[in-house]
């Protein structure tokens, strides 16, 4: 169930994912006609033995600022790069897949949700661009990449 595994707010503190939900739609009913992004994104930090991975799940109400929730998972640390960054493209997703059916089930409309993956076309992460875009635009969503992919490179790192 996915209420088993908590999320954090900076002003709400700890919070179980239908509360989230709670959140995010009385953030978008407090402006029913402005203009929302939901952003879902990752990023990680490897240790001797684990890796954390944060999932960052922010609401951008288009030229009014947002909010934003997370979560940490820790997990044993990945034998390389390709699948650290695996891991982190698919906590995206599969935390996206989870708003979707709340969303869905809540009859919400009139967002727009992507993904955003701590890849980029410089340094290290260059070669998996392709292959990890392709996976999130494969299942129906839109992704966005570094230097655009702040939810994961900038909130979800400040968490890692």
């Amino acid at each position: 169930m996915v209420d088993d595994y908590p999320f954090h707010s900076p002003t709400l503190g700890q919070l179980p994912f239908s509360q989230v939900v709670d959140e995010i739609i009385a953030i978008m009913g407090a402006d029913p006609k402005a203009e929302y992004h939901l952003i879902v994104g990752t990023d990680s930090q490897t240790y001797h033995r684990t890796a954390e991975y944060v999932t960052a799940v922010v609401v951008h109400r288009v030229g009014k600022g947002g909010r934003y929730f997370w979560r940490r998972v820790r997990e044993r640390r990945p034998h390389s790069l390709r699948e650290r960054i695996w891991r982190e493209a698919w906590l995206s997703y599969e935390v996206a897949q989870w708003l979707i059916d709340a969303l869905r089930e809540r009859e919400v409309l009139g967002y727009h949700l992507e993904i955003h993956v701590d890849v980029g076309r410089a340094g290290r992460t260059r070669e998996l661009v392709e292959e990890v875009v392709g996976m999130i635009i494969g299942v129906g969503l839109p992704v966005r990449t570094k230097p655009e992919a702040y939810a994961a490179s900038t909130v979800a790192d400040k968490h890692t």
